[in-house]
């Protein structure tokens, strides 16, 4: 029987965590402007009429959303996956030790979770998202519509860091190479390994299971021990999964089912 026990544990992710400097903003890439923000957030806002407003969770806006919710459904993106592709040196890297940030990249599925935003204030929602998840023009090319596939049937939902290409954008890295990176990556924001072990225990609190993020972090895990000349630890009693219900995404967030067995594993 598989063992469910996570190896990245809080106490390895504390080994990858140190104070590191703001770089700033890349000069050559300007911010957008407030007027621009909102602006995108209206062009949105309007595409979608008056249908309801999704919004896909698949990584951290599961366990660090900015914006209410009155409804959640467990949802697959069909033709997506789970892919840590882009290279960052701001937040969770740092131009030492750039680290990767998760996108949505071509092929397989992914599972996540569909948010309905609230009819009123919708679009200041809309734009707190935005805000979020770009900052520039370019990275704005990356928010995009994606089809989802909920037990209630077909929703469209707004995404972010979907098919990204471009500079600092390196598709399918063997997984090998990515825990190498996120064992070791750290910036003003956080380490990549606090990024992943996050994201992994909270899509475990809703029975989602990807499998190439179940593999990452055992391979992170593993890279952290060696770096510290750590042993590995001896197989003891076998302990509950950590499956334990998020509690910080805001405003009121009714489940509308109980989230079935995993649609799809990558």
């Amino acid at each position: 029987m598989a063992d469910d026990r996570m190896s990245l544990t809080p106490q390895l992710v504390a080994l990858c965590e140190r104070p590191e400097a703001d770089p700033g903003r890349d000069r050559n890439s300007p911010p957008l402007t407030d007027a621009e923000f909102e602006t995108l957030a209206k062009q949105f806002d309007d595409d979608c009429g008056p249908e309801p407003f999704w919004v896909f969770a698949y990584g951290s806006l599961i366990w660090k959303p900015v914006f209410n919710a009155v409804e959640f459904r467990r949802a697959t993106a069909f033709g997506w996956h789970r892919s840590f592709c882009l290279e960052m040196t701001r937040w969770r890297g740092s131009p030492a030790q750039p680290g990767l940030m998760m996108a949505l990249a071509r092929g397989g599925c992914c599972d996540g979770l569909a948010y309905r935003l609230p009819q009123e204030d919708r679009q200041a929602q809309i734009e707190r998202i935005i805000r979020r998840e770009v900052d520039t023009g370019d990275d704005a090319t990356t928010l995009r519509w994606v089809p989802l596939q909920t037990v209630h049937g077909p929703v469209r939902a707004l995404a972010s860091w979907v098919g990204p290409v471009g500079g600092g954008v390196l598709h399918k890295l063997p997984l090998e190479t990515v825990a190498k990176t996120m064992a070791r990556a750290c910036g003003h924001g956080g380490s990549c390994a606090d990024y992943l072990y996050q994201t992994v225990i909270h899509l475990e609190a809703h029975s989602i299971r990807d499998k190439n993020l179940w593999r990452l972090q055992e391979l992170v895990a593993d890279e952290i021990r060696s770096i510290h000349g750590l042993n590995h630890p001896a197989a003891g009693p076998k302990e509950e999964p950590q499956r334990r219900r998020p509690s910080n995404v805001t405003g009121s967030v009714t489940p509308t089912f109980k989230p079935p067995a995993p649609i799809c594993r990558l």
